[in-house]
């Protein structure tokens, strides 16, 4: 029996791996940080034999409570992640799994992994709606990318889309590749019109370095990303900093930062209402993007989310509340669940990257309602 995480996303140590039913391993920490929930992990063993794998020291993890009801995800081919038994005491995580095969993965959500990241990227150049821009390097010396899609004109809107600022959040990544999916079908409706009235500037992933490292939420030196955007630096977050400057060369008439939860089991969106000189117009573009969801899918919904912010007492340096500062604009954070939308769940699937990637699809209808009324 072997259990190894040395390979993409990979992140687990291995306490005690003895029989199948004597299995002990603890996650580590992200680099330069107290950070940990993601895990990610081979196991290599007796297939249609009973394993009982225990993950420990979970009390004191980033989100304790993201651990209650919460099922892992597994897979035999990478591709197909599926839910298993899991139970949590409140510091113990207990997988309980027979495996078909002599390998299987783990994790806490599907990879979305490196390779496929560059892949997406290349894809979408290929199309003549889109081109893919450099914008600076990581800490580690990867690519920090845009796409591009749409011709720029000074009468069209632009709408910027963010993902995986915390790279764990892998689901993040899976609506936007929906989302470009339709966004650069030339036979769909949706996406002709909006790309009439606007450019989309979209980075789907924020944090590469992170993510092949096994990061829940951190970049390569330990820096939480979303807590970068009032003064970003080259030297300790240089994703945001690029990001950021070309923000202020292009504009920003909205902007959409996608993430997961990982305690709500709900697919919701947190607004700007904290921003100093946050107003009527921006708060009916809220209402009008809410509402337009709501109706388009059942997976989203508006009773349940975050306590909204008092007036003039928004964090600036989260992405959404500073982008919405700077450029008087619609700003949301989407998040989606790490567990399952409760509201429509699925016993074998969970929340899954195919309901993200519908989900991408879906927020594009809802683009399109406020589009016009950006500015």
């Amino acid at each position: 029996m072997r259990i190894s995480a040395n390979f993409d996303s990979g992140s687990i140590e291995v306490v005690a791996a003895n029989t199948p039913n004597d299995i002990t391993l603890r996650i580590p920490k992200d680099n330069q940080s107290e950070f940990y929930q993601w895990f990610h992990f081979k196991l290599d063993s007796e297939a249609m034999v009973a394993h009982t794998i225990k993950l420990i020291e979970l009390k004191n993890s980033a989100y304790p409570k993201g651990w209650e009801n919460y099922q892992a995800v597994a897979s035999y081919d990478g591709d197909t992640w599926f839910r298993v038994e899991t139970h949590f005491d409140g510091d113990t995580l207990t997988i309980e799994h027979t495996p078909e095969f002599e390998h299987t993965y783990f994790a806490y959500f599907a990879p979305y992994s490196y390779q496929r990241h560059l892949g997406l990227l290349d894809q979408a150049q290929i199309s003549p709606l889109c081109k893919q821009v450099f914008l600076g390097e990581t800490i580690d010396g990867r690519d920090m990318s845009v796409l591009v899609v749409g011709e720029a004109d000074a009468e069209k809107k632009k709408i910027w889309i963010t993902a995986r600022q915390h790279p764990g959040e892998t689901m993040a990544e899976w609506l936007v590749e929906g989302l470009l999916n339709r966004l650069l079908d030339e036979s769909d409706g949706v996406a002709r019109d909006l790309l009439d009235k606007a450019v989309f500037y979209i980075v789907p992933n924020m944090n590469p370095d992170g993510a092949y490292r096994g990061h829940l939420r951190t970049n390569a030196v330990g820096v939480n990303l979303n807590r970068e955007w009032a003064a970003p630096t080259k030297e300790k977050s240089p994703e945001v900093y690029y990001v950021l400057e070309h923000m202020k060369q292009t504009g920003v008439d909205m902007f959409l930062d996608v993430h997961g939860d990982e305690a709500l089991p709900y697919n919701f969106v947190a607004g700007s209402e904290g921003v100093p000189g946050y107003g009527d117009r921006i708060a009916e573009l809220e209402t009008t993007f809410k509402q337009a969801l709501i109706a388009v899918t059942p997976e989203f919904q508006d009773e349940v989310g975050y306590a909204k912010d008092k007036p003039g007492e928004a964090n600036l340096t989260v992405a959404s509340n500073a982008v919405c500062h700077q450029f008087d604009c619609l700003a949301y954070t989407l998040e989606m669940p790490f567990k399952d939308n409760i509201n429509l769940p699925d016993p074998v699937f969970g929340w899954s990257p195919e309901r993200s990637m519908q989900l991408g699809e879906d927020v594009l209808v809802a683009i399109r309602a406020v589009v016009s009324g950006l500015r």
